[in-house]
Protein backbone atom coordinates (compact mmCIF):
# COMPACT_ATOMS: atom_id res chain seq x y z
CA UNK A 1 0.00 0.00 0.00
CA UNK A 2 2.88 2.51 0.85
CA UNK A 3 4.34 1.74 -2.45
CA UNK A 4 0.82 2.68 -4.30
CA UNK A 5 1.07 6.37 -1.67
CA UNK A 6 4.82 7.11 -2.56
CA UNK A 7 4.08 6.14 -6.49
CA UNK A 8 1.48 8.39 -6.66
CA UNK A 9 3.29 11.11 -4.56
CA UNK A 10 5.86 10.85 -6.85
CA UNK A 11 3.99 11.20 -10.11
CA UNK A 12 2.15 14.02 -8.64
CA UNK A 13 4.86 15.80 -7.53
CA UNK A 14 6.87 15.62 -11.13
CA UNK A 15 3.83 16.01 -13.00
CA UNK A 16 3.53 19.17 -11.43
CA UNK A 17 7.58 20.32 -11.69
CA UNK A 18 6.73 19.53 -15.75
CA UNK A 19 3.75 22.15 -15.44
CA UNK A 20 5.53 24.36 -13.57
CA UNK A 21 8.30 24.34 -16.05
CA UNK A 22 6.14 24.96 -19.13
CA UNK A 23 4.60 27.87 -17.79
CA UNK A 24 7.63 29.60 -16.83
CA UNK A 25 8.86 28.76 -20.54
CA UNK A 26 5.84 30.15 -21.81
CA UNK A 27 5.58 33.16 -19.99
CA UNK A 28 9.14 34.40 -20.15
CA UNK A 29 9.29 33.31 -24.19
CA UNK A 30 5.88 35.69 -24.03
CA UNK A 31 7.32 38.53 -22.50
CA UNK A 32 10.76 38.53 -24.41
CA UNK A 33 10.65 40.77 -27.31
CA UNK A 34 9.81 43.96 -24.28
CA UNK A 35 11.89 45.12 -21.70
CA UNK A 36 9.18 45.30 -18.89
CA UNK A 37 8.00 49.41 -18.11
CA UNK A 38 9.90 49.47 -14.63
CA UNK A 39 13.13 48.66 -15.90
CA UNK A 40 12.95 50.14 -19.90
CA UNK A 41 15.37 52.88 -19.29
CA UNK A 42 17.71 50.77 -17.63
CA UNK A 43 18.02 47.44 -19.32
CA UNK A 44 18.44 47.13 -23.05
CA UNK A 45 16.39 44.54 -24.96
CA UNK A 46 19.25 42.51 -26.04
CA UNK A 47 20.31 42.42 -22.25
CA UNK A 48 16.82 41.03 -21.66
CA UNK A 49 16.34 38.62 -24.31
CA UNK A 50 19.76 37.32 -23.07
CA UNK A 51 18.44 36.57 -19.69
CA UNK A 52 14.89 35.08 -21.22
CA UNK A 53 16.97 32.57 -23.06
CA UNK A 54 19.55 32.19 -20.09
CA UNK A 55 16.26 31.14 -18.39
CA UNK A 56 14.59 28.81 -21.26
CA UNK A 57 17.77 26.96 -21.10
CA UNK A 58 18.01 26.58 -17.79
CA UNK A 59 14.64 24.70 -16.89
CA UNK A 60 14.98 23.04 -19.99
CA UNK A 61 18.37 21.91 -18.24
CA UNK A 62 16.27 21.04 -14.94
CA UNK A 63 13.89 19.18 -16.83
CA UNK A 64 16.29 16.53 -17.80
CA UNK A 65 17.89 16.40 -14.61
CA UNK A 66 14.25 15.57 -13.12
CA UNK A 67 14.00 12.83 -15.57
CA UNK A 68 17.18 11.36 -14.49
CA UNK A 69 16.60 12.03 -10.72
CA UNK A 70 13.24 10.58 -10.68
CA UNK A 71 14.59 7.59 -12.64
CA UNK A 72 17.22 7.25 -10.24
CA UNK A 73 15.07 7.44 -7.00
CA UNK A 74 12.44 4.58 -8.44
CA UNK A 75 15.79 2.14 -9.33
CA UNK A 76 17.50 2.73 -6.00
CA UNK A 77 13.48 2.34 -4.30
CA UNK A 78 10.56 0.58 -6.10
CA UNK A 79 13.40 -1.65 -8.73
CA UNK A 80 15.25 -2.41 -5.11
CA UNK A 81 18.62 -0.62 -6.00
CA UNK A 82 18.99 -0.01 -2.37
CA UNK A 83 18.35 -3.70 -1.70
CA UNK A 84 20.88 -4.99 -4.02
CA UNK A 85 23.75 -2.56 -2.42
CA UNK A 86 23.36 -2.90 0.89
CA UNK A 87 22.97 -6.60 0.48
CA UNK A 88 26.57 -5.67 -1.53
CA UNK A 89 27.90 -3.62 1.28
CA UNK A 90 27.12 -6.58 4.12
CA UNK A 91 28.88 -9.36 1.78
CA UNK A 92 32.37 -6.87 1.94
CA UNK A 93 32.17 -6.89 5.85
CA UNK A 94 29.85 -10.04 6.98
CA UNK A 95 32.04 -9.62 10.78
CA UNK A 96 31.49 -5.75 10.91
CA UNK A 97 27.77 -4.66 10.72
CA UNK A 98 27.82 -0.84 11.76
CA UNK A 99 31.29 -0.80 9.06
CA UNK A 100 29.14 -2.61 6.52
CA UNK A 101 25.93 -0.46 6.81
CA UNK A 102 28.71 3.04 6.71
CA UNK A 103 29.75 1.07 3.46
CA UNK A 104 25.94 1.24 2.36
CA UNK A 105 25.83 4.53 2.75
CA UNK A 106 29.28 5.65 1.16
CA UNK A 107 28.58 2.89 -2.08
CA UNK A 108 24.95 4.75 -2.63
CA UNK A 109 26.58 8.31 -2.47
CA UNK A 110 29.05 7.25 -4.82
CA UNK A 111 26.74 5.99 -6.83
CA UNK A 112 24.66 8.99 -6.75
CA UNK A 113 27.20 11.43 -7.25
CA UNK A 114 28.52 9.42 -10.47
CA UNK A 115 24.69 10.05 -12.43
CA UNK A 116 25.14 13.68 -11.31
CA UNK A 117 28.53 13.91 -12.40
CA UNK A 118 27.94 14.33 -16.19
CA UNK A 119 25.07 16.71 -15.81
CA UNK A 120 27.62 18.99 -13.31
CA UNK A 121 29.77 18.86 -16.17
CA UNK A 122 27.01 19.79 -18.78
CA UNK A 123 25.71 22.77 -16.59
CA UNK A 124 29.60 24.32 -16.13
CA UNK A 125 31.09 23.91 -19.60
CA UNK A 126 28.17 24.12 -21.92
CA UNK A 127 24.74 25.68 -20.54
CA UNK A 128 26.77 27.82 -18.43
CA UNK A 129 29.88 28.60 -20.76
CA UNK A 130 27.13 29.07 -23.90
CA UNK A 131 25.72 32.14 -22.51
CA UNK A 132 29.26 34.05 -21.10
CA UNK A 133 29.09 32.83 -17.15
CA UNK A 134 31.45 29.68 -16.79
CA UNK A 135 35.11 30.27 -16.34
CA UNK A 136 35.45 26.17 -14.96
CA UNK A 137 38.43 24.25 -16.65
CA UNK A 138 38.89 21.04 -17.13
CA UNK A 139 41.75 20.77 -14.28
CA UNK A 140 39.57 22.98 -11.90
CA UNK A 141 36.52 20.77 -12.32
CA UNK A 142 38.01 17.50 -11.81
CA UNK A 143 40.41 19.26 -8.24
CA UNK A 144 36.83 20.85 -7.39
CA UNK A 145 35.49 16.84 -7.40
CA UNK A 146 38.55 15.16 -5.57
CA UNK A 147 38.66 18.07 -2.72
CA UNK A 148 34.89 17.84 -2.52
CA UNK A 149 34.48 14.38 -2.20
CA UNK A 150 37.69 14.57 0.36
CA UNK A 151 35.91 16.98 2.64
CA UNK A 152 32.95 14.66 2.77
CA UNK A 153 34.58 12.14 3.43
CA UNK A 154 36.24 13.72 6.21
CA UNK A 155 33.61 15.47 7.64
CA UNK A 156 30.52 12.91 6.63
CA UNK A 157 32.11 9.27 7.06
CA UNK A 158 32.74 10.36 11.21
CA UNK A 159 29.16 11.82 11.26
CA UNK A 160 27.34 8.73 10.11
CA UNK A 161 29.31 6.28 12.26
CA UNK A 162 28.20 8.67 15.29
CA UNK A 163 24.82 8.62 14.12
CA UNK A 164 24.56 4.79 13.13
CA UNK A 165 26.23 4.30 16.50
CA UNK A 166 23.46 6.15 18.45
CA UNK A 167 20.88 4.44 16.65
CA UNK A 168 22.05 1.05 17.88
CA UNK A 169 22.67 1.76 21.25
CA UNK A 170 20.61 4.87 22.17
CA UNK A 171 17.37 2.60 22.89
CA UNK A 172 13.89 4.20 21.54
CA UNK A 173 14.52 7.74 21.56
CA UNK A 174 17.53 7.35 19.45
CA UNK A 175 16.19 9.86 17.44
CA UNK A 176 16.73 12.18 20.26
CA UNK A 177 20.47 11.81 21.18
CA UNK A 178 20.47 11.68 16.75
CA UNK A 179 19.01 15.59 16.56
CA UNK A 180 21.32 16.99 19.78
CA UNK A 181 24.36 15.72 18.10
CA UNK A 182 22.70 17.28 14.44
CA UNK A 183 22.82 20.32 16.84
CA UNK A 184 25.90 20.53 17.77
CA UNK A 185 27.45 19.20 13.77
CA UNK A 186 25.67 22.61 12.00
CA UNK A 187 26.78 25.32 14.88
CA UNK A 188 30.43 23.22 14.65
CA UNK A 189 30.49 23.86 10.86
CA UNK A 190 29.33 27.46 10.62
CA UNK A 191 32.47 27.95 12.70
CA UNK A 192 35.08 26.42 11.29
CA UNK A 193 33.57 27.09 7.73
CA UNK A 194 35.05 29.81 6.82
CA UNK A 195 38.72 28.84 8.21
CA UNK A 196 38.77 26.00 7.38
CA UNK A 197 36.75 24.46 4.45
CA UNK A 198 35.70 27.39 2.28
CA UNK A 199 39.94 28.14 2.06
CA UNK A 200 40.05 24.85 0.05
CA UNK A 201 38.07 25.80 -2.68
CA UNK A 202 38.51 29.69 -3.19
CA UNK A 203 41.38 32.53 -2.14
CA UNK A 204 40.30 34.79 0.41
CA UNK A 205 42.06 37.92 0.43
CA UNK A 206 41.24 40.79 3.28
CA UNK A 207 39.35 44.06 1.45
CA UNK A 208 42.39 46.34 0.33
CA UNK A 209 42.28 50.00 2.48
CA UNK A 210 41.03 52.25 0.32
CA UNK A 211 37.68 54.52 -0.24
CA UNK A 212 35.81 51.57 -0.32
CA UNK A 213 36.80 50.05 2.77
CA UNK A 214 36.42 52.71 4.59
CA UNK A 215 33.00 53.11 3.17
CA UNK A 216 32.10 49.52 4.24
CA UNK A 217 33.66 50.05 7.70
CA UNK A 218 31.55 53.52 8.45
CA UNK A 219 28.66 51.41 7.52
CA UNK A 220 29.52 48.80 9.96
CA UNK A 221 29.99 51.39 12.61
CA UNK A 222 26.47 53.23 11.70
CA UNK A 223 24.73 49.79 12.11
CA UNK A 224 26.60 48.26 15.55
CA UNK A 225 27.93 45.13 13.76
CA UNK A 226 31.50 43.78 14.03
CA UNK A 227 32.98 41.07 12.13
CA UNK A 228 36.04 39.24 12.06
CA UNK A 229 36.74 40.44 8.96
CA UNK A 230 36.42 41.90 5.38
CA UNK A 231 37.68 39.84 2.37
CA UNK A 232 37.34 39.76 -1.26
CA UNK A 233 36.84 35.69 -2.93
CA UNK A 234 38.13 35.46 -6.21
CA UNK A 235 34.85 33.85 -7.26
CA UNK A 236 35.63 35.34 -11.31
CA UNK A 237 38.31 32.07 -11.37
CA UNK A 238 35.13 29.57 -12.14
CA UNK A 239 32.14 32.24 -12.75
CA UNK A 240 31.54 35.79 -13.95
CA UNK A 241 28.24 35.42 -11.45
CA UNK A 242 28.59 38.20 -8.74
CA UNK A 243 27.59 37.91 -5.24
CA UNK A 244 28.78 39.49 -1.37
CA UNK A 245 27.71 37.15 1.78
CA UNK A 246 27.96 36.55 5.54
CA UNK A 247 29.66 33.89 6.52
CA UNK A 248 30.37 32.13 10.24
CA UNK A 249 28.72 32.38 13.38
CA UNK A 250 28.62 34.52 16.18
CA UNK A 251 32.63 35.76 16.62
CA UNK A 252 33.92 33.73 13.32
CA UNK A 253 30.90 36.44 11.01
CA UNK A 254 32.66 36.98 7.62
CA UNK A 255 32.09 39.89 5.23
CA UNK A 256 32.80 38.42 1.40
CA UNK A 257 32.99 39.93 -1.64
CA UNK A 258 33.16 38.60 -4.80
CA UNK A 259 35.84 40.36 -7.26
CA UNK A 260 33.29 40.05 -9.93
CA UNK A 261 31.36 42.29 -7.76
CA UNK A 262 33.72 44.78 -6.66
CA UNK A 263 34.52 45.31 -10.30
CA UNK A 264 31.31 45.89 -11.58
CA UNK A 265 29.23 48.25 -8.92
CA UNK A 266 30.80 51.11 -7.81
CA UNK A 267 31.44 52.15 -3.98
CA UNK A 268 27.85 53.11 -3.41
CA UNK A 269 26.29 50.20 -4.85
CA UNK A 270 28.56 47.76 -2.52
CA UNK A 271 27.58 49.85 0.29
CA UNK A 272 23.70 49.10 -0.32
CA UNK A 273 23.90 45.31 -1.26
CA UNK A 274 26.29 45.11 1.96
CA UNK A 275 23.67 47.10 4.01
CA UNK A 276 20.99 44.55 2.60
CA UNK A 277 23.15 41.81 3.99
CA UNK A 278 23.26 43.58 7.60
CA UNK A 279 19.39 43.85 7.30
CA UNK A 280 19.67 39.74 7.59
CA UNK A 281 21.85 39.65 10.54
CA UNK A 282 19.84 42.97 12.24
CA UNK A 283 16.17 41.11 12.15
CA UNK A 284 18.06 37.77 12.71
CA UNK A 285 17.20 36.21 9.81
CA UNK A 286 20.12 33.74 10.30
CA UNK A 287 19.37 32.67 13.71
CA UNK A 288 15.34 32.29 12.65
CA UNK A 289 16.31 30.05 9.96
CA UNK A 290 18.64 27.95 12.20
CA UNK A 291 15.95 27.46 14.47
CA UNK A 292 13.36 26.45 11.84
CA UNK A 293 15.73 24.34 10.33
CA UNK A 294 16.18 22.71 13.92
CA UNK A 295 12.62 21.91 14.59
CA UNK A 296 11.59 20.32 11.78
CA UNK A 297 15.08 17.86 12.29
CA UNK A 298 13.35 17.74 15.53
CA UNK A 299 9.83 16.41 13.70
CA UNK A 300 11.42 14.33 10.92
CA UNK A 301 14.02 12.58 13.19
CA UNK A 302 11.06 11.50 15.16
CA UNK A 303 8.56 10.66 12.78
CA UNK A 304 11.39 8.38 11.76
CA UNK A 305 12.32 7.11 15.30
CA UNK A 306 8.48 5.60 14.29
CA UNK A 307 9.32 4.47 10.87
CA UNK A 308 12.39 2.47 11.40
CA UNK A 309 10.30 0.10 13.42
CA UNK A 310 7.70 -0.30 10.75
CA UNK A 311 7.77 -3.37 7.80
CA UNK A 312 5.56 -1.69 5.69
CA UNK A 313 7.86 1.43 5.40
CA UNK A 314 10.74 -0.79 4.05
CA UNK A 315 8.23 -3.06 1.81
CA UNK A 316 6.62 -0.03 0.13
CA UNK A 317 10.49 1.15 -0.92
CA UNK A 318 12.19 -1.54 -1.96
CA UNK A 319 13.57 -3.02 0.61
CA UNK A 320 13.45 -6.45 2.90
CA UNK A 321 11.94 -5.77 5.92
CA UNK A 322 14.14 -8.15 7.57
CA UNK A 323 16.47 -4.14 7.89
CA UNK A 324 14.25 -3.64 10.24
CA UNK A 325 16.58 -2.77 13.29
CA UNK A 326 19.19 -1.98 10.79
CA UNK A 327 20.18 1.63 11.05
CA UNK A 328 21.36 3.06 7.48
CA UNK A 329 18.18 1.65 5.15
CA UNK A 330 16.27 3.81 7.71
CA UNK A 331 18.07 6.74 7.15
CA UNK A 332 18.39 6.48 3.53
CA UNK A 333 14.71 5.49 3.16
CA UNK A 334 13.63 8.71 4.97
CA UNK A 335 16.08 11.14 3.25
CA UNK A 336 15.23 9.54 -0.37
CA UNK A 337 10.97 9.61 0.50
CA UNK A 338 10.69 12.94 2.08
CA UNK A 339 11.52 15.47 -0.61
CA UNK A 340 8.98 14.05 -2.21
CA UNK A 341 5.70 14.54 0.54
CA UNK A 342 7.21 17.66 1.34
CA UNK A 343 7.45 19.13 -2.36
CA UNK A 344 3.82 20.65 -1.53
CA UNK A 345 5.39 22.87 1.07
CA UNK A 346 7.77 24.40 -1.29
CA UNK A 347 5.50 27.55 -1.44
CA UNK A 348 5.63 28.63 1.91
CA UNK A 349 9.46 27.96 2.44
CA UNK A 350 9.30 30.91 -0.66
CA UNK A 351 7.50 33.22 1.33
CA UNK A 352 9.24 33.16 4.43
CA UNK A 353 12.36 33.72 2.39
CA UNK A 354 11.08 36.59 0.56
CA UNK A 355 9.22 38.02 3.59
CA UNK A 356 12.73 38.04 4.87
CA UNK A 357 14.13 40.03 1.58
CA UNK A 358 11.72 42.85 2.20
CA UNK A 359 12.82 43.25 5.54
CA UNK A 360 16.54 43.26 4.74
CA UNK A 361 15.54 45.91 1.49
CA UNK A 362 13.79 47.88 3.95
CA UNK A 363 16.78 48.13 6.40
CA UNK A 364 18.96 48.82 3.39
CA UNK A 365 16.46 51.51 2.20
CA UNK A 366 17.27 52.89 6.17
CA UNK A 367 20.87 53.25 6.17
CA UNK A 368 21.71 53.90 2.85
CA UNK A 369 20.47 55.59 -0.32
CA UNK A 370 17.67 53.41 -2.14
CA UNK A 371 17.99 54.00 -5.19
CA UNK A 372 21.83 52.90 -5.10
CA UNK A 373 20.35 49.48 -4.17
CA UNK A 374 17.86 49.38 -7.08
CA UNK A 375 20.80 50.39 -9.45
CA UNK A 376 22.83 47.53 -7.57
CA UNK A 377 20.35 44.87 -8.41
CA UNK A 378 19.40 46.11 -11.86
CA UNK A 379 23.48 45.42 -12.59
CA UNK A 380 23.40 42.37 -10.98
CA UNK A 381 19.62 41.04 -12.76
CA UNK A 382 21.69 42.07 -15.88
CA UNK A 383 25.17 40.84 -15.27
CA UNK A 384 23.66 37.51 -13.97
CA UNK A 385 20.98 37.24 -16.66
CA UNK A 386 18.11 36.91 -14.19
CA UNK A 387 14.85 37.26 -15.74
CA UNK A 388 12.40 40.49 -15.02
CA UNK A 389 9.32 38.15 -16.46
CA UNK A 390 9.31 35.20 -14.05
CA UNK A 391 6.05 33.34 -14.04
CA UNK A 392 4.18 34.35 -10.89
CA UNK A 393 3.43 30.38 -9.50
CA UNK A 394 6.64 29.47 -10.80
CA UNK A 395 8.48 32.01 -9.02
CA UNK A 396 5.89 30.99 -5.85
CA UNK A 397 7.93 27.82 -5.45
CA UNK A 398 10.86 28.00 -6.47
CA UNK A 399 12.16 31.78 -5.85
CA UNK A 400 13.40 33.13 -2.75
CA UNK A 401 13.65 36.36 -3.36
CA UNK A 402 11.18 38.47 -4.72
CA UNK A 403 10.29 38.62 -8.70
CA UNK A 404 12.42 41.99 -9.69
CA UNK A 405 9.72 44.49 -10.51
CA UNK A 406 7.87 44.11 -7.47
CA UNK A 407 11.43 44.38 -5.47
CA UNK A 408 12.38 47.54 -7.51
CA UNK A 409 8.92 49.13 -6.87
CA UNK A 410 9.08 48.72 -3.42
CA UNK A 411 12.55 50.27 -2.88
CA UNK A 412 11.55 53.13 -5.01
CA UNK A 413 8.75 53.83 -3.25
CA UNK A 414 10.44 54.11 -0.02
CA UNK A 415 13.28 56.61 -1.71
Amino acid sequence: MFSVLFAAALLASVALRIWLARRQVKHVARHRQNVPPAFADRIELASHQRAADYTVARVGFGSVDLAIQTFMLIALTLFGGLQWLYELAASWLPDSPLLAQLAFLTLVAVVQSLVELPLDAYRQFVLEKRFGFSRMTPSLFVADLFRGAAIAAIIGLPLALVVLWLMRVSGPAWWLYVWLVWIGFNLLLLIIYPTLIAPRFNRFEPLPQGPLRERVEGLLARCGFRAQGLFVMDGSKRSNHGNAYFTGFGRAKRIVFFDTLISRLDADQIEAVLAHELGHFRHRHVIKRLLVGFVGSFLGLALLGWLSGEAWFYEGLGMDPGAIGHEAPALLLFMLAGPVFLFPLRPLVSFLSRKDEFEADAFAAEHTDARHLVDALVKLYQDNASTLTPDPLHSAFYDSHPPAAIRVGRLLASA
